[in-house]
């Protein structure tokens, strides 16, 4: 699950609309995007899904966000400071580094994750739409 960092291939994004922030990117601003986010660069503005798409953000190890990030599902092995809201799932690996809440559905944490705030279940919210469990 967390081992080598690869580019995403997620089912619920069809793996097509993949936008990469790569390492030497600093961006400023809010971005509203669909699809796949990928950032291995830094982010100071908050990220949010579009609303009734499929879309899942990726920050990978050099990955940093200074801001807010609203996605159904989000992969973290980077560095967040603000919250965090998923309506489906949120995944925190190993070098994960968060700085404020978590509010999620489904939650997946790996040894060496770090968060300072709260986790919050958000599962029973009316109209939530939580991720399918494939189990």
């Amino acid at each position: 699950m967390f081992g080598k960092e690869k580019p995403m291939k997620n089912p619920n994004t069809g793996g097509h609309h993949t936008t990469l922030v790569s390492a030497e990117t600093e961006m400023v601003g809010d971005i509203h995007f669909a699809g796949s986010l990928e950032i291995e660069g830094k982010i100071r503005g908050n990220i949010i899904a579009r609303n009734g798409q499929e879309a899942e953000v990726r920050i990978l190890g050099s990955g940093t966000v200074e801001g807010n990030i609203t996605a159904p599902v989000v992969i973290i092995n980077g560095t967040v400071k603000g919250d965090v809201h998923s309506s489906g799932q949120v995944e925190l690996a190993a070098n994960a580094r968060i700085s404020g809440n978590i509010h999620y559905a489904v939650v997946e944490m790996t040894k060496g994750a770090q968060i300072n705030g709260s986790l919050v279940f958000a599962g029973n919210k009316p109209g939530l739409k939580v991720a399918a469990d494939n189990s």
